[in-house]
């Protein structure tokens, strides 16, 4: 019977081991399957911490409800009653010390429509008729490889892009947006660049893409994101998990591979799935033949910081769902969530509940990385106190580090993966990198990316 290693046991070696499962019994095959993981608990970036009514997520706080792969794992879970979606509300940008209102019809901070643009507060006149560029300029040199911020630059202009795309996409892509690809971010706004010979024309023409279900555009669960996962792992019967167990080392047999284990343990695999950090990975394989690729990959940072108050979540001072911080500003953090009121199921009594976030690309980020936690609970509530009037002492304090492990996709991220891939089918065929350091960073990226992963050990078993 041949075995396969899943090394990693985040959202996307999970969903490794669940659709191998569930495709090996569905054509009555068998295989070993172990799943090693150096954590206490799986799910990687997710884990949901209960303190008293407040629900926290120290990593990723939901799932993008449009994705088509998701509903149909939640129905084979179970979990369909257990879904939460966000409430509706409006997003700022912090600027020039006050909260601006991000127009409500826009993707990303890029206008759906001409209204849109005519009336946003938060570029000039001139600003404005700079961004009409993209009306009557043909694309005549960009492709998916090109800097999605150039891209966006050249047709839109530079005052709409610093001051409205630019806060709200590199809020969700690690990095700048001129190091960042088009593939890698929004593939489709070349697509509709070209079709319809303007970005905004082609997301006015799809507009129901992005705006099918509303408001409700993200899920989470009754219990917080971590049920996915709990719910998953309880799936697993044919998979043998290693909790709080490293894997060490990746060496090669005539016919297999060999893993060797914090625990002193070996297993030999005819499949290995490295569905882990890049760095990991490398490690792992200790082969200075990757090692030029790995090391084009790059990892970017990030510090979330939750603040429970007792105070109601109507002290807030807008009615909205919380901020993103433009450039410039007197403000430490990158962005403020005000879970909440976004995320009603995360405070039973409405007592109001924030996250912010400190990113690595913040002039402050290395000094706060050095910073303890009580030191970091002070500049969290000096950032409240600023931005919102807020003055009152946290109830709760919830703080994670994720130094160096948010992928960035920079412009060479595409050949240096193609590059692995390929040294990979060479010299160590049937090991298969999978995660978000190479083909996603969604949830449901992850998940589809564990899934075709699964699919592609099956077909050569």
């Amino acid at each position: 019977m041949k075995t396969v290693v899943i090394i990693g046991g985040g959202i996307t070696g999970l969903s490794a081991a669940y659709f191998l499962e569930k495709t090996l019994k569905s054509r009555s095959s068998q295989a070993n399957i172990v799943l090693v993981e150096a954590s206490d608990a799986l799910g990687g970036k997710i884990r949901t911490v209960h303190d008293g009514e407040f629900i926290m997520e120290t990593g990723a706080d939901s799932i993008v409800a449009r994705k088509t792969n998701v509903a149909p794992l939640l129905e084979e879970l179970g979990l369909q009653d257990d879904v939460v979606y966000n409430a509706t509300g409006i997003s700022y940008i912090y600027a020039d010390g006050e909260l601006k209102q991000i127009p409500k019809d826009a993707v990303f901070g890029i206008p759906l429509s001409m209204e849109s643009l005519a009336t946003t507060t938060l570029v000039s006149a001139q600003g404005k008729v700079d961004a009409l560029k993209d009306f009557y300029t043909p694309n005549e040199t960009f492709t998916k490889e090109s800097s999605v911020g150039a891209f966006l630059e050249h047709f839109l202009g530079k005052e709409l892009v610093e001051k409205q795309i630019s806060p709200v996409l590199s809020g969700v892509y690690s990095g700048r947006l001129e190091d960042l690809t088009i593939a890698s971010t929004l593939p489709y706004l070349l697509e509709y660049k070209n079709k319809y010979g303007s970005i905004i024309q082609g997301l006015a023409e799809n507009k129901q893409r992005f705006q099918g279900n509303g408001d409700r555009k993200f899920l989470s669960f009754k219990q917080g994101v971590s049920s996915l996962v709990d719910r998953m792992e309880e799936r697993l019967t044919m998979t043998r998990i290693y909790k709080g167990v490293r894997a060490e080392e990746v060496g090669k047999l005539p016919e297999r591979y060999v893993v060797s284990l914090s625990n002193n343990e070996q297993v030999e695999a005819d499949f290995i799935v490295l569905s882990t950090l890049h760095p990991a990975a490398q490690r792992l394989l200790g082969d200075e033949r990757l090692d030029e690729d790995f090391d084009r990959l790059k990892n970017s940072s990030l510090i979330s910081a939750y603040l429970g108050f007792d105070l109601q979540d109507s002290e807030l001072p807008k009615n909205g769902t919380g901020f993103i911080v433009a450039e410039g500003s007197d403000l430490k953090c990158n962005a403020c969530t005000w879970t909440s009121r976004k995320w009603e199921h995360t405070s039973e009594k409405n007592r109001l509940l924030v996250r912010l976030f400190y990113k690595s690309t913040g002039r402050d980020y290395d000094t706060l990385q050095q910073m303890t936690e009580a030191q970091l609970l002070e500049v969290a509530r000096k950032d409240i106190e600023d931005s919102l009037g807020i003055t009152g002492v946290p109830v709760s304090f919830e703080v994670t580090k994720w130094h160096e492990t948010m992928p960035n996709y920079h412009l060479q991220h595409p050949q240096a993966v193609q590059s692995l891939e390929d040294k990979l089918a060479e010299y160590y065929p049937n090991v298969i990198l999978a995660g978000c350091s190479y083909y996603g960073v969604g949830i449901p990226d992850c998940i589809l990316n564990g899934e075709r992963t699964a699919q592609q050990i099956v077909d050569r078993l």
